[in-house]
């Protein structure tokens, strides 16, 4: 009973940063949710081993995220299948169109600099620990970092709206309080 109520208080606190995290990296809330109900559900499934991690919010949100890759190479094996139908955007209520134009710039980035990118600015993890979670060098999450800023500037210019504009908005990223 004392493993239901420590994981039920677990999930609690930290579904919706996850939620989010993964909404972020993926676009789609529908991907996000599915990914991150099965990530907690193996997490639940693996209790004892994954309460004994360093960060379990970490271990879930990698979980999530690779089951998100997943879906998402599916979905481009889908896409390449049915080429000449352009998929609609996804019209979410309540969002701003910065909001919108966020979610698209980083759907347009490689997977590991749009991961790395939420990781730190968005989630608010330093980058020590999105390298741990990445598993990779903190100057290879440096790089990630740089180069994924450099791209999202490029995706969030307006055509009437001078590149430094744009590359200073996407430097100021919200980060996760």
């Amino acid at each position: 009973m004392r493993e239901t109520s420590e994981f039920d208080a677990f999930y609690a606190g930290t579904s919706r940063r996850v939620l989010g995290s993964v909404y972020a990296m993926t676009g789609s809330v529908a991907e996000a949710e599915d990914a991150v109900a099965e990530a907690y559900a193996r997490a639940w499934q693996r209790w004892p081993r994954v309460r004994a991690c360093d960060s379990p919010e970490a271990w879930v949100r990698t979980v999530a995220s690779r089951l998100a890759v997943s879906s998402w190479r599916k979905s481009v094996n889908r896409w390449r299948a049915h080429a000449a139908s352009r998929p609609v955007q996804e019209e979410l209520p309540g969002l701003d169109p910065s909001h919108v134009a966020l979610v698209d710039a980083l759907r347009r980035l490689p997977e590991k600099q749009r991961r790395a990118v939420v990781l730190h600015h968005l989630v608010g993890l330093p980058v020590t620990e999105v390298a741990a979670e990445m598993g990779s060098p903190d100057g290879t999450v440096k790089a990630w970092l740089a180069r994924g800023r450099t791209a999202l500037a490029a995706h969030l210019a307006d055509d009437d709206e001078p590149t430094p504009t744009a590359s200073a908005r996407a430097k100021e990223l919200p980060h996760a309080r």
